[in-house]
């Protein structure tokens, strides 16, 4: 058995924190395993049938020994509990300034948006060193973004938005998967991953077509799809002004607030009576049916570019 299969190839940054708690709880669990074997072997041997062994049941107290074995072990296992926590939530939580690539999961193909343009279809070009965001919703059932190299792993599902980041740090070819069956090509559903040198990748750039950004054709579609008429200043209608809104808390009808993510311009463009502003009569129309998920997206990615490039704080 080669190296490369007990040790698979690793490639971002979150990759040690996430093997070495594998293997450390694979390490623990192989050494409690060995030690019930070892204990039942001792006592099959020594108490066999027939052996001098005594057999006459003694009365001592056993509590303290209890509450020492009981005691160690929760601790232990709260001690990976909580390393494991810690791994997760360093995972969960991109670094400001983090470079933001949409995908959109669909059977059965991964569609991919970066910041400028660039579009791929089951491939991901992405430079050494760099963080990145993979802000993911589908198009149709649950899908999920693995990168074994990576060691990670996201689950991307229907009307919401999920987040995977990590920062690549060795260039080569990595293989993507689906990692939830999806249906009947769901063994289908997989890509690549490249990440390049920076000469290498500025030439990639150079030699493909950007388009136009997310934020451009979302500025588009506010104009095009009537949001500007309710939304402005000026507008005759009494709507709320979107300007600066992302990630700012909003208060609603209801007295509560929320904070204005990805998740919450998602549903007020495509289910726009399930959060109602406070002060706002429910008077949107949805654009269910009517707004793909990609272009819920650039709209979105519209909205976040008018806080002045900086994620507003509650």
């Amino acid at each position: 058995m080669s190296a490369g299969i007990l040790f698979p190839e690793r490639a971002s940054d979150v990759g040690w924190s996430v093997d070495l708690l594998f293997y450390s709880l694979l390490a623990i669990c192989g050494l409690v395993t060995l030690g019930v074997f070892a204990a039942l072997t001792i006592f099959c041997v020594r108490y066999r049938e027939g052996s001098a062994a005594p057999r006459q049941v003694k009365d001592r107290g056993t509590l303290w020994f209890e509450i020492t074995w009981t005691s160690a072990t929760l601790l232990v296992f709260l001690g990976i509990f909580v390393w494991a926590a810690l791994v997760y939530f360093r995972m969960s939580k991109p670094p400001p300034g983090t470079k933001e690539i949409h995908v959109i999961a669909k059977q059965w193909m991964w569609k991919t948006q970066h910041p400028d343009g660039r579009r791929e279809i089951n491939e991901l070009h992405l430079c050494v060193g760099e963080p990145v965001a993979l802000v993911m919703t589908s198009q149709d059932v649950i899908h999920d973004f693995s990168i074994p190299a990576f060691r990670t792993k996201q689950d991307v599902l229907p009307q919401k938005y999920t987040t995977e980041w990590f920062t690549p740090t060795r260039p080569g070819k990595y293989h993507l998967f689906c990692a939830e069956y999806c249906g009947t090509d769901h063994s289908r559903m997989g890509g690549w991953i490249y990440v390049m040198e920076p000469g290498p990748y500025a030439r990639w750039l150079a030699a493909t077509d950007a388009g136009e950004s997310a934020v451009a054709v979302g500025a588009r579609l506010f104009q095009a799809r009537g949001c500007a008429g309710c939304h402005a200043p000026n507008a005759a209608v009494h709507a709320p002004l979107l300007t600066g809104i992302y990630n700012r808390p909003v208060a609603l009808a209801d007295g509560s607030i929320v904070i204005a993510d990805e998740q919450y311009l998602h549903d007020s463009i495509l289910l726009p009576n399930k959060q109602v502003a406070a002060g706002y009569q429910p008077i949107m129309p949805t654009y269910q049916g009517q707004l793909g998920e990609e272009e819920v997206m650039q709209l979105i990615a519209y909205l976040k570019s008018s806080n002045g490039g900086e994620e507003a704080k509650p």
